[in-house]
């Protein structure tokens, strides 16, 4: 059991209307990620599932009961929040227990489930210590246990990595995609964090500004972006956009034209295009050194030594601010302040409307070097 809809889901504050008509389906068993900007209305959305805000109009629906009207406990649902929310006087096995104890189940019952939840996260030589005797890592995974022992139709987590220093952040994505594995349970999970979506996501759902940019799996979202706010949020370093102009469009896509030197982009062609702006995307990892099918010669500013790639930053004509990044080899004789010939390639490229909407691939983009998208990530 597991499965999730959201039909026209509406929420507003007042006269602002956070939520903007939500229609999503959760397939049992799916690890989904929420993700998007500050402000995005992620926690919100999560909120009205745990049935902690009202719903302004609209139904979810949770194994095909509309559960609008139900209090949370009633749900199904457990939830995992950013501050791990634990009793400090109370040992880790008393934290892990608390729901159970609240639901008067016998003591034999409680503590079968207890042991389970303390072996499936690796807490059995903690069961008897306090949580200020814990790391963070450790924390979160008592406050996953909370949940666990509850045997819920549907995980919450509510950017439950966000007080990890990188490196127990990096080590609990790994838990919790081995957990998932495991349990093989519906999981809802909240971040700002991309990475942290691209790497522990069966799908995502990206969110701007109370509605969705665009859904599906990580990669999909990464090669195939829908609109200029998904192709800049997902990716890291972010996506370059140039201004273009279209010159033509053809049987082989669009042709347009960057200071002067024109490139046709292989996308499906659309009529009526001729004369107008365009935006232009190409991510840091598909520029080259040297030539390419548009050649661009920039004067780093910034270079960030990562070890097995480099990141530069440069300034393009006509700008200020350093607008254009490059992920090279790490290796990559490159210094600040000195001309640098890059180039892309059209197969590599995007390219968007005036409205933001993405012009649909016709081509793979080439071969990306796994160690330098590792590093980037």
């Amino acid at each position: 059991m597991g499965q999730l809809t959201f039909s026209n889901l509406r929420k507003c504050f007042g006269a602002v209307e956070i939520i903007k008509g939500i229609d999503l389906d959760v397939q049992k068993g799916e690890f989904v990620v929420f993700v998007g900007p500050s402000g995005c209305g992620k926690s919100t959305l999560l909120r009205m599932l745990a049935g902690l805000e009202a719903i302004t109009s609209g139904e979810i629906r949770i194994d095909g009961v509309t559960v609008n009207e139900l209090p949370p406990v009633k749900r199904g649902i457990a939830m995992v929040f950013q501050s791990y929310a634990l009793y400090p006087h109370m040992t880790v096995f008393e934290n892990i227990a608390f729901p159970l104890r609240v639901e008067r189940m016998r003591e034999d019952a409680l503590r079968e489930k207890v042991e389970a939840a303390a072996r499936v996260l690796q807490l059995q030589e903690r069961l008897q210590q306090r949580p200020g005797q814990l790391s963070g890592g450790q924390r979160q995974r008592v406050a996953i246990g909370r949940a666990i022992v509850r045997e819920p139709k549907i995980f919450l987590f509510d950017e439950p990595l966000s007080n990890l220093d990188a490196a127990l952040r990096a080590e609990m994505r790994i838990e919790l995609t081995k957990l998932h594995k495991r349990l093989k349970a519906t999981m809802i999970y909240v971040t700002h964090d991309q990475v942290e979506a691209m790497t522990m996501a069966d799908r995502i759902v990206v969110l701007n500004a109370g509605e969705i940019a665009q859904n599906g799996a990580p990669l999909e979202l990464y090669h195939k972006p829908e609109n200029l706010f998904v192709a800049g949020f997902i990716g890291n370093p972010k996506m370059n956009f140039l201004p273009v102009k279209c010159k033509a469009a053809g049987p082989e896509g669009m042709e347009v034209e960057y200071e002067g030197r024109a490139i046709t982009v292989p996308v499906a062609p659309r009529p009526g295009m001729e004369g107008r702006p365009l935006t232009l995307g190409i991510r840091p990892e598909h520029i080259r050194l040297g030539g390419g099918d548009l050649a661009m010669t920039v004067t780093p500013t910034v270079i960030e030594r990562l070890g097995a790639s480099t990141v530069v930053y440069a300034a393009l004509p006509g700008s200020e601010s350093e607008n254009y990044c490059a992920l090279v080899d790490g290796a990559a004789p490159v210094r600040a302040d000195e001309p640098l010939q890059t180039g892309i390639m059209a197969a590599d490229c995007h390219l968007f409307d005036e409205n933001g909407v993405a012009f649909e691939r016709r081509v793979e983009m080439t071969q990306i070097d796994p160690e330098l998208l590792a590093a980037a990530g």
